[in-house]
This record gives structure tokens, C-alpha cells and sequence, in this order.
């Protein structure tokens, strides 16, 4: 009886062992750096009267440089890892003129999920991707026009992020990727007036505004 137990956990152990194996050769790895150029908006708000004669109710990010990191597990067709992003920006605010308060860091972090076209091997291999998480907008360090050193607040709101683009594999190990990412983020919700239903009666309703991100970047991956 011990024996028969023996063998039929060694048996075990085997069938185990080639399925791991047979998943891990399956599966590959892929981490990738790129480079681009974000197009960014921001928000409006109640106008504000400030100390330069002018009036202000618009914040944006400035249109800037950013890089992305991205580490993912490729089975065949589909992929899901972890994309961080980093807009290198400026705050600005708008009205009756536009004026630049200061550098702002724009990082989005997010898990996402891919599917890739063609085989796995394919020199040439097209994807799209949605995923969620975060989006921080970190603090502002500026000089008021009346000369005091202040600094405003971060935050961070939830966001979704999609997008598509191309790989290309000159190399089974290595090859370049381009692409276009949209990132909108929530940020608050204005009064929109009243909506009203014979059952329910009637309740307010909110215009939500989205900060916005476009990136259009190039990079390289490495596979694995």
C-alpha cells in the first residue's frame, strides 16, 4: 500500500511539474521603457479674481514631454501587467490671460489588461489595452504676485486608461513599440439642473469634468 501511495504521488509530482513547465514556456515576459509627448487639459471652474488685475477660472497641465514603464506577462494572444507614466508638465491657469504657476508631475499608475494580434512570434504584432488605477498630481511650488512663497496641494483621483499601437520584433528578445494612450481622469462634478421621474421624483444632477491625457510615445521592449 505505502508503495502504491509513493508511486502515485510521484506520478503526481511529474504531472504537476510538466504543467508547470508547459505554462511557463507559454508564458513570456515583457518589459518595456518609452518616450513621448502628452497633450493635456484640465478643468474649469468659479472665476477668481487675482491680485495681477486679472480673472482666473480654468486650470490645465501644459502639453509636455513624458515616458512610460511597463512590465507585462504575454500568454499567446493576451497580456495583463502594470503600466506607470510620468508627464513631465506645468500648472496654468486661465481667464482673461494665461499664466504659468510652476512645475507639476503628472504620474498615472495602472494594472491593465492586453490582447495582442498574430502569433507570438510574429515580427509584427498589433495590440490594444484598458486598464484602471490612479492618477497623482503631485504639488506646486510658486511666487504669488504679491511676492509669497506658497504651495498648492496634491492629489490623486481614480482613472481609466486605453490604448493601441504596434509592436515590432526585428528579434525574438528585443524589439520597438509605438503607440497612443488616452487617460481620463476624474476630477469633480458641477450642478447640471434637476432630472425628474414620475416614480422616483425628482433630484440633482452633476456635469462631471475629466482631466484628460493623450500620450503619443515610442519605445523599446524586452522579451523574455
Amino acid at each position: 500500500m505505502k508503495t502504491l501511495m509513493l508511486k502515485s504521488a510521484l506520478c503526481s509530482l511529474v504531472v504537476l511539474s510538466l504543467t508547470a513547465t508547459r505554462a511557463s514556456a507559454q508564458m513570456q515576459v515583457e518589459a518595456a521603457a518609452g518616450v513621448g509627448w502628452t497633450i493635456s487639459d484640465g478643468v474649469s471652474g468659479q472665476t477668481i479674481p487675482s491680485g495681477d488685475g486679472n480673472f482666473y477660472n480654468r486650470v490645465d497641465p501644459k502639453d509636455s514631454l513624458s515616458w512610460n514603464l511597463r512590465l507585462g506577462l504575454v500568454e499567446h494572444n493576451t497580456e495583463f501587467g502594470f503600466l506607470y507614466g510620468r508627464q513631465e508638465s506645468s500648472l496654468e491657469v486661465s481667464g482673461t490671460t494665461k499664466r504659468t504657476i510652476g512645475d507639476m508631475a503628472v504620474s498615472t499608475y495602472h494594472g491593465y489588461f492586453g490582447y495582442n494580434w498574430f502569433d507570438r512570434d510574429a515580427k509584427v504584432r498589433p495590440y490594444i489595452f484598458f486598464g484602471l488605477g490612479a492618477t497623482n498630481y503631485a504639488s506646486v511650488s510658486f511666487t504669488s504676485v504679491a511676492g509669497k512663497n506658497l504651495t498648492t496641494s496634491g492629489e490623486t483621483q481614480f482613472s481609466t486608461t486605453m490604448g493601441f499601437g504596434v509592436k515590432l520584433f526585428p528579434h525574438p528578445g528585443f524589439g520597438f513599440q509605438g503607440g497612443m494612450r488616452w487617460t481620463p481622469t476624474y476630477i469633480k462634478s458641477d450642478p447640471g439642473g434637476y432630472w425628474c421621474d414620475p416614480y422616483w421624483g425628482c433630484y440633482m444632477v452633476g456635469n462631471a469634468q475629466y482631466s484628460n491625457q493623450i500620450e503619443f510615445s515610442g519605445g523599446i521592449i524586452a522579451r523574455f
